[in-house]
C-alpha cells in the first residue's frame, strides 16, 4: 500500500467537556485538522452526560475540519441524557458510531461503547444472581453488537472504535481492583474474528499506550492523560 492511500487517523478518548467551558478545545482540534485526515473520539465525550457539556464539545467541533467519528463512554450516561448527548453530537456532523459502522478514505470505522467483565480467565461469568447475569449479559449484548456491525463492513482496512477495553494489558497501570470494570475480554474475542487493521479505546485513564489482542492486532489506549508518541493528547496512526 503506497504512502499516499493511508489515512492519517488522529484518535482521543476522554475529553470530559463541562458545560461552563467555552469550546475548550477548539485550538487543539484546529491543530488535529493540520496533521489528521479523520478525527477518533473514544468516549467520555462530556463529563456527566449533561447536554450543555454536550453542546460545548459541539461548539469546539465547529473549529474541526476533517471527519469527526465518536463513541459515547460511560460518563455520558451520567444524567440519563444520552440520547440527547448522542443528538447533540450527530448534528455537529460527527458519525457517532453506535453498532453501526461508517467508511472514510477506504477504511471502515466500527464502533460500539464496550462494557467491563474482566478479562482472560478471570472474566465474571454469567452465574448465580440475576443482577450478575444482567451485567455479563451486557457486555455480551455490547460484543454481539460490534461483531454485526463488522459483518456489514466492506473494506480491507477497518478501525475499531470503543469506550471500554478489550485486552488487559492496556489499562496496566491502573489499580488491579478495578481491572473487571475497565473492559472486558468477550471484545477482543469478537474483534479476533475479523480482518481489523487495529483498536483505539480509552476509558483507563491511567494504563498503557499499546497492546494486541491475543490474535495479534494493534490496540492503542488514546485517553487524554496517556503519554503518547505523537507527544500530543491524541495518538496519530496510519490505516
Amino acid at each position: 500500500m503506497s504512502e499516499a492511500s493511508r489515512l492519517r487517523v488522529a484518535a482521543i478518548g476522554d475529553l470530559h467537556v463541562k458545560g461552563d467551558e467555552n469550546a475548550p478545545y477548539r485550538d487543539l482540534f484546529a491543530e488535529i485538522s493540520r496533521k489528521a485526515d479523520v478525527l477518533v473520539l473514544c468516549g467520555d465525550l462530556t463529563d456527566l452526560g449533561r447536554p450543555a457539556e454536550a453542546e460545548m464539545l459541539a461548539e469546539s467541533l465547529h473549529f474541526c475540519a476533517v471527519p469527526v467519528i465518536a463513541v459515547l463512554g460511560n460518563h455520558d450516561y451520567e444524567c440519563g441524557h444520552a440520547e440527547q448527548v448522542a443528538e447533540i453530537i450527530r448534528r455537529s456532523g460527527a458519525h457517532l458510531l453506535d453498532g453501526h459502522s461508517c467508511q472514510i478514505g477506504g477504511v471502515g470505522f466500527v464502533g460500539v461503547k464496550g462494557f467491563a467483565g474482566g478479562f482472560g480467565n478471570r472474566m465474571l461469568g454469567a452465574f448465580g444472581e440475576p443482577a450478575i447475569k444482567q451485567f455479563v449479559s451486557e457486555t455480551v449484548s455490547e460484543s454481539m453488537r460490534l461483531e454485526n456491525a463488522m459483518r456489514r463492513v466492506p473494506t480491507e482496512r477497518t478501525l475499531v472504535v470503543l469506550h471500554y477495553a478489550p485486552i488487559a494489558e492496556t489499562v496496566q497501570g491502573e489499580p488491579t481492583e478495578i481491572y473487571p470494570f475497565l473492559g472486558c475480554s468477550r471484545l477482543a474475542e469478537t474483534i479476533d474474528r475479523f480482518r481489523v487493521s487495529a483498536v483505539v479505546h480509552g476509558h483507563a485513564h491511567r494504563g498503557r499506550y499499546e497492546g494486541r489482542t491475543p490474535g495479534g492486532i494493534p490496540v492503542f489506549n488514546v485517553a487524554y492523560h496517556i503519554e503518547k508518541p505523537s507527544g500530543r493528547p491524541y495518538a496519530l496512526l496510519e490505516i
